[in-house]
């Protein structure tokens, strides 16, 4: 049986919609910006390859429970794979892209950006809680933004097989750098041994083998991951039983280049599947070294099988669109 898949994307205002839409397309779906709700279902059964529909406050007659009744509509038909993103970014980070921009809030054309704002985060508030993969574009380069969405959406699955498990995205970060948002569980890795001591260590990352060892010479190491992986073997699968679609677990030290790095990786090829069995691993992993990468170090985020600084993602503020509008 063919499976179409179906991506419906939300958000805010200038969080970065317009750019996940565009990232869909490079990948061969067929994008429409903010159709009538009243149209989707028939966008759906006339589309022959894979969809992506954007749909936000600019929408004619959006409404939340209409989004997500359609998008429950949508789950029922055993012929598609829908799934459901959505945008948001830090209010502080929308104001200043609007003021940017010179442009005008769609909820607020005539008052204040901020009470946009405001009013547009409480009105999809419901979508945001059902979302099947929240995105904060506060600090995402537009570059990682689409590696995002490539390894998450990207083509290859034989046709009608659906994509396994849960997607479970491990962060290492630094603590001083603030907590990623989007993290449902957070590790506090900073009482190890610190590799930043050491003056042959310090300029290297938690990607070298050395750094690796000289962490994991810790007394403390060995019961630390063996904890964390025992609270992990409990969580996800309740995860899993609560319906969530997705599940992020960061680790954090101090600089965010050596504990939590090596940690993160550790998790990524260990991670216990339900079963107990690594075999039967039911996850879908990926891997962020938010840090390495804000300095260029390391690639953007990346799919594990078995697992930079730049500018700001390009906020979807109104305005015209290459993506063909209905």
């Amino acid at each position: 049986m063919t499976v179409l898949r179906v991506v419906l994307v939300s958000g805010l205002s200038g969080a970065g919609k317009a750019s996940i839409l565009r990232a869909l397309e490079d990948l061969g779906y067929e994008a429409v910006d903010n159709p009538p709700l009243t149209m989707v279902p028939d966008l759906v059964i006339r589309s022959e390859r894979p969809l992506a529909i954007g749909l936000d406050a600019r929408s004619r007659g959006f409404n939340p429970d209409l989004v997500l009744s359609t998008l429950a509509t949508l789950c029922q038909n055993p012929k598609l794979q829908p799934e459901f993103v959505y945008a948001w970014a830090d209010e502080t980070v929308l104001l200043r892209r609007f003021t940017e921009t010179r442009r005008r809030h769609p909820l607020s054309p005539q008052g204040r950006v901020l009470d946009g704002i405001a009013e547009e985060a409480e009105l999809t508030r419901p979508l945001r809680e059902q979302a099947d993969l929240v995105i904060d574009t506060s600090h995402l380069p537009l570059a990682e933004l689409r590696k995002r969405i490539e390894t998450r959406f990207r083509p290859g699955l034989p046709t009608g097989v659906q994509q396994p498990g849960m997607a479970v995205s491990l962060v290492s970060f630094a603590f001083p750098a603030g907590l990623p948002r989007e993290a449902d569980m957070v590790f506090d890795a900073r009482f190890l041994r610190n590799p930043h001591y050491d003056p042959v260590l310090r300029p290297r990352t938690g990607l070298d083998e050395a750094v690796a060892s000289y962490i994991e010479a810790d007394p403390d190491f060995t019961g630390f991951i063996n904890g964390v992986k025992a609270l992990l073997t409990l969580v996800l699968p309740r995860f899993v039983q609560e319906g969530k679609k997705y599940a992020t677990i960061a680790v954090g030290c101090t600089g965010g280049r050596h504990r939590s790095v090596h940690i993160v990786n550790l998790l990524a090829r260990n991670l216990p599947a339900p079963s107990g069995q690594a075999e039967q691993r039911e996850w879908r992993v990926t891997v962020t070294h938010r840090e390495l990468e804000r300095e260029g170090l390391t690639t953007a985020p990346h799919a594990v099988d078995g697992g930079s600084a730049g500018d700001p993602a390009i906020p979807d503020l109104p305005g015209p669109s290459p993506i063909r509008k209905v």
